[in-house]
């Protein structure tokens, strides 16, 4: 998709075809805000099957099957296999874990590293615990791998979370806490895995000391500063630039969580009658799950927020629910009942809507039935405002994949097992998210350039051009391998790489695109919304060759087309 899904999949070729496995790159200019552990995975990914979008997202697909092996093996050890077995069912089938690995983010890796690094404290406190060493080697080794895949984050929360639960247990200024987690050891060891890139990265994109506190457009700091000041200080105070990023409310982003569990988050209530204290293996991980969740919330009400930075409490959560689960007391019958409102109403909506747009033609694709809402899109479901009752005529095959799922979940809460009703809800859950899946294809001219590329590389050979961000048409550079001129695109994410000495001069002003049209060379140009207006106003309408409209973007080309070329329809 457009936007970071495929500036993540690029970088990494970039970093493969160059032989640069330091510095991140996109069109040729430095990209330093994140770490480089993602990159390296899809590289590695690319150079086994190839650089194919599927193989972009192996990486991110392993970690999120491993973060539901792990949550499942941690409920096991603390609570014993059927609690542990629903909290990995919790997590693996709840929403916020789909909808936020459909994007090639870090954020599902990073959680996996902070759970296993929780896991492996308790294990090296535990007195029956056989190999105390190996578990305090495996917490340093969770830590610097966080450190790889997003800095500071990856050591902030899970040590934040390990000082309350040392705390409140008063274990936090014992000698035998200290000699069982061996702190020299560990910080030797995050050392070895961690600092070789950040030494690299800081070697190679000079210069290597700034204390400004100033973060301004035209300023070039070097690697350092801007990985560390820019990047985690600023950004947390709100104080970075540039400010290319939307802050969630505060209180949608405790709320959602509710949401992201779903449908188990029904069953958080019963957690919270079970034993919080320190005396077993239960009582220690139910309290450091509530540090972890505790230190999490409480660090992003303070700063800026968006809806997938909670993941890390997943876990945690999770955890909770499952060792919930296996209380039958009133609070889980509660649970069942709203369970059974939600996914009967749900159903009844879904059915309804198919009988309404049974007759609905479906001219094009989606993106003709869609309104636009932008002050919505700070939300990741933000695009759902744009749903009207003609879009779901295009949908009509999720649509009742979902009624499906709804009425088997619905179904399966009036089972009187909980074992069964537990399991036909996953089902459910399992049917839903197939039904998600097929909408995304349906989704997919709105949601990337995909089907522009394809008739691009049917067309005549020319250069490219991007209408101001790179990341609202990323897909383009992943799908042709090629690189871009960017029509007033120092932009955001663009902008602080772009004072790097020796960064390439891939942006045009108006004037520059004006120039590059009106020359026998042929370029090709993709633009949408606006865009269209603004580049009429600069050549002319009949200066612009539609090549093919889709999802609403358009490709434009600044000469007449051969015959043998592609139809020049505006659908597919």
């Amino acid at each position: 998709m457009d936007d970071v899904d495929a500036v993540q999949a690029q970088i990494a070729r970039n970093m493969l075809t160059s032989g640069d496995w330091v510095t991140a790159r996109l069109d040729g200019v430095p990209y330093l805000e994140k770490p480089p552990l993602l990159y390296w995975m899809i590289a590695v990914s690319y150079k086994v099957f190839g650089a194919h979008d599927w193989a972009a997202r192996i990486p991110v697909a392993l970690s999120a099957v491993g973060l539901c092996w792990a949550t499942m093996a941690f409920g096991t050890w603390a609570f014993g296999s059927r609690a542990g077995f629903y909290a990995g069912l919790c997590i693996s089938t709840c929403i916020g874990l789909f909808l936020f690995t459909r994007i090639l983010l870090p954020d599902a890796m990073l959680t996996l590293t902070i759970l296993l690094a929780l896991w492996s404290l308790l294990r090296a406190l535990d007195e029956e615990e056989p190999r105390p060493g190996l578990w305090a080697a495996g917490l340093a080794a969770s830590l610097a791998v966080g450190l790889l895949l997003k800095s500071l984050i990856g050591v902030v929360f899970p040590i934040g979370a390990a000082a309350l639960y040392l705390l409140f247990t008063r274990q936090l200024f014992s000698l035998r806490t200290w000699r069982r987690l061996r702190p020299v050891t560990g910080v030797a060891t995050i050392l070895l895995i961690a600092a070789p890139w950040h030494i690299l990265a800081t070697l190679h994109n000079p210069p290597y000391f700034s204390l400004s506190m100033k973060s301004a457009p035209g300023e070039y700091h070097g690697f350092l500063w801007f990985f560390f000041i820019n990047e985690q200080l600023l950004r947390f105070l709100n104080l970075r630039y540039p400010r290319d990023y939307d802050t969630v409310p505060r209180l949608y982003f405790w709320l959602f969580n509710l949401a992201w569990l779903f449908p188990w988050s029904v069953y958080l209530p019963s957690a919270f009658r079970l034993s919080y204290r320190p005396v077993d293996r239960a009582g220690k991980t139910r309290l450091l799950a509530l540090c972890l969740i505790g230190f999490v919330m409480v660090f992003f009400t303070f700063s800026t927020t968006q809806e997938y930075y909670s993941m890390p409490i997943y876990p945690a959560l999770a955890l909770l629910i499952g060792s919930g689960m296996l209380l039958d007391g009133r609070l889980s019958r509660s649970g069942t009942r709203l369970l059974t409102i939600v996914f009967s109403v749900a159903a009844i909506g879904a059915i309804a809507i198919l009988i309404v747009v049974r007759h609905v033609p479906t001219p094009g694709d989606i993106s003709q039935a869609l309104s636009s809402n932008p002050g919505a899109y700070k939300l990741s479901l933000g695009h759902m405002q744009d749903l009207t009752i003609r879009s779901f005529a295009y949908l009509r095959l999720p649509l009742a994949l979902a009624a499906l799922a709804f009425l088997i979940g619905s179904a399966g809460t009036l089972l009187r097992e909980r074992k069964r009703a537990y399991a036909v809800v996953a089902v459910a859950m399992v049917v839903f998210f197939h039904a998600a899946r097929i909408a995304m294809v349906t989704f997919d001219p709105y949601l990337s350039s995909r089907p522009l590329v394809q008739t691009l590389k049917q067309s005549p050979e020319g250069g490219l051009i991007i209408d101001h961000h790179y990341y609202w048409y990323s897909s383009v550079f992943f799908y042709t391998n090629r690189s871009a001129l960017l029509l007033n695109g120092r932009f955001n994410n663009m902008v602080y790489g772009s004072y790097a000495p020796g960064a390439p001069n891939v942006f045009v002003d108006d004037n520059g695109f004006r120039d590059l049209w009106q020359k026998p060379e042929r370029y090709y140009v993709f633009t949408k919304g606006a865009g269209v207006d603004r580049l009429e106003s600069l050549v002319g309408a009949k200066g612009l060759t539609t090549v093919r409209v889709s999802g609403g973007k358009t490709l434009f080309t600044n000469h007449p087309l051969p015959a043998a070329s592609p139809s020049h329809s505006p659908y597919p």
